[in-house]
This record gives structure tokens, C-alpha cells and sequence, in this order.
């Protein structure tokens, strides 16, 4: 274990109180170059079992299609294109251990969307390391944020290359740091994980110690141990790579697992008509991404939370 702390200790690059002037210098220069594409949205609260769910229409994804695109022109039929290795200089913040950077979240619709990437290639569906973790706390140490990791594409991954995301705090200006943040308030802790009792769909909870941004290192131990008791408690080997896809999400103070049966709502909603509607770990913060006008509909009329049913494993 003291081997462990040394080598990551050794990897940790990130400088304390730069990252987030980082940040704000690197996204006006990638703004001023083109390096960063921020999608515009327009948004409505929509509330169902005691959270108002913050819905964001994307209004224009024509143009993140066409980058994405001309990028898989690059590279051969056989070969699948990563954003990721190499990443673009022009959205680089920081490097923050060995083993990992941080870069700007090139199609962001949250200001200051951070991704914290690995080097090299590690799928994303492997489970989370010492070294993810470590690099996690680093940055949280720094910018009080929510930390989510879709693990694999039904959780929502769009690329396989492993990625954690760092979102800033408040995810609402001017409300609640988090939208389901009234419901967390209500779980009873009787043992080290826990449930919230309006989800309506198999998950684990657990507290974090906020204390734990001043020494990240030590953070990081006893966070992937918590996580791997999180993946026990419903029902996720930890064998190396996940038996079954998840969302995971992490302040300084508490982090939340959720198994997934489904990427999206087209298959149970009987919208046949209408673009399916995905469900990344956002979603179960109560942050919500709609393509158009009919899909938002849609939410309305089932109620956010019962979309989140519908692509969770619901509960018995």
C-alpha cells in the first residue's frame, strides 16, 4: 500500500491553485480559435416527485454532426476515429499526473465542461483505478463540481476511450447546486451505503468526506474502495472490466451508482414517431438533454423521473 501511495504521488502533476485559471484562459483562447464548439440550448424546469428537472434543447447539433464527421474521414474505413489520442492542443488545460490530463469538453453545452482523460487508451468500460480516482480528487481539490462517468455506451459513452467529466457547481444558476439534491437529503445512513427512497430504480449511495480535497492521494484509496462496494451493492462485478453498464456520479461529498438496462427511452416509451431520447449520468443528477421541441414534449408527459425508470433497472 505505501508502494501505491508513492507511485501516485509521484504522478501528480497538477500545480494547486491553477486549474481553474486554466480553465478560463484556455476557453477564451480555444472560443477565439474555433477549438471550442459550445452548443447553444434553450430550457424548462419540469417537475415530478419532488425535483425540478432542468431540460436543455439542443438547438443546434448540425454542426458538432459535421466535425464529427470530417474526422472519421481521416482515418481509415477499419480504423475508429479518437478525439482523445491525440487530443487537440487547443483545448489542453492541464496536465495532472502521469497517467492523466485534463482538456476542455470540445461540444460543450455546461460552461467550463471538463474531461479528465487517460494517456493512453484504456476502454471505457474498464472499471475505474487508483490512478482515475486520484485524478478525480486532484481536480475536485480545485473546482467544486459534480464528477460523472458514463461506463459504456448504453450509460451513454460516446467514445471508448476512458474519460471521467467535471462539471462545475451550481448546475442551476441560482438554485440548488444539483437538481435531485433534495432527495439525497433524505437517505438514512445505517451502514457505509445507502439508498434514496423516491428513486424508483436499483442504485447505491454513500457519503464522501469534503475534507478529503486536502489530501487527494489518500482520497483516492479510500474512494475505489467505496466504489467497488457501490458496484457490489447492485450487483456489478469487479472483475476488471464491468459486468454491466453504469452511470456514476461524484461531488466532495457524496457519490451515487446507477445501473443501466437502456441508452435511451425509444424502446419502452411507444413514441415510435420520434428521435429516442439518451440518458447520460447527467440525468440522474436531474440535468436532462432533448434534440427538439417533440422530445421535450415527451418528457412532459411522462415525467422526467419515469424516463430515468425506463432506462434504469426499475425496482421491484
Amino acid at each position: 500500500m505505501q508502494q501505491d501511495k508513492q507511485a501516485i504521488h509521484e504522478k501528480i502533476l497538477l500545480k494547486p491553485g491553477t486549474l481553474w485559471k486554466r480553465v478560463q484562459e484556455q476557453t477564451e483562447y480555444a472560443l477565439q480559435c474555433g477549438a471550442l464548439l459550445t452548443i447553444p440550448t434553450e430550457f424548462e424546469f419540469i417537475e415530478q416527485d419532488g425535483v425540478r428537472f432542468l431540460v436543455r434543447v439542443l438547438s443546434n447539433l448540425a454542426r458538432k454532426d459535421a466535425v464529427k464527421q470530417k474526422q472519421q474521414t481521416k482515418t481509415s474505413s477499419s480504423q475508429e476515429f479518437n478525439p482523445f489520442l491525440p487530443y487537440e492542443e487547443d483545448l489542453f488545460v492541464a496536465d495532472i499526473s502521469q497517467t492523466h490530463v485534463c482538456i476542455l469538453n470540445k461540444f460543450n453545452v455546461v460552461d467550463n465542461h471538463l474531461l479528465i482523460i487517460t494517456r493512453a487508451f484504456e476502454e471505457q468500460e474498464t472499471l475505474l483505478t487508483l490512478q482515475d480516482f486520484a485524478a478525480m480528487w486532484a481536480c475536485l481539490a480545485e473546482v467544486d463540481g459534480l464528477v460523472f462517468y458514463n461506463g459504456g455506451k448504453i450509460a451513454g459513452a460516446s467514445q471508448r476511450h476512458k474519460h471521467l467529466q467535471l462539471v462545475p457547481l451550481p448546475l442551476i444558476p441560482d438554485g440548488l447546486q444539483i437538481p435531485i439534491e433534495p432527495l439525497l437529503a433524505s437517505a438514512q445512513f445505517q451502514d457505509l451505503i445507502t439508498t434514496i427512497p423516491q428513486f424508483p430504480f436499483v442504485h447505491a449511495f454513500t457519503r464522501l468526506d469534503p475534507l478529503s480535497v486536502q489530501s487527494p492521494l489518500k482520497a483516492a484509496e479510500v474512494t475505489l474502495s467505496q466504489y467497488r462496494t457501490l458496484l457490489h451493492a447492485v450487483g456489478l462485478e469487479n472483475s476488471g472490466r464491468q459486468s454491466g453498464a453504469y452511470n456514476l456520479l461524484a461531488t466532495r461529498e457524496w457519490m451515487l451508482i446507477v445501473p443501466r438496462s437502456a441508452e435511451s427511452s425509444s424502446a419502452s416509451l411507444s413514441h415510435e414517431s420520434f428521435e429516442s431520447i439518451s440518458v447520460n449520468s447527467l440525468g440522474f443528477a436531474g440535468s436532462l438533454f432533448v434534440q427538439n421541441e417533440q422530445q421535450m414534449e415527451i418528457i412532459k408527459d411522462i415525467g422526467p423521473m419515469t424516463l430515468l425508470q425506463k432506462v434504469a433497472v426499475a425496482t421491484k
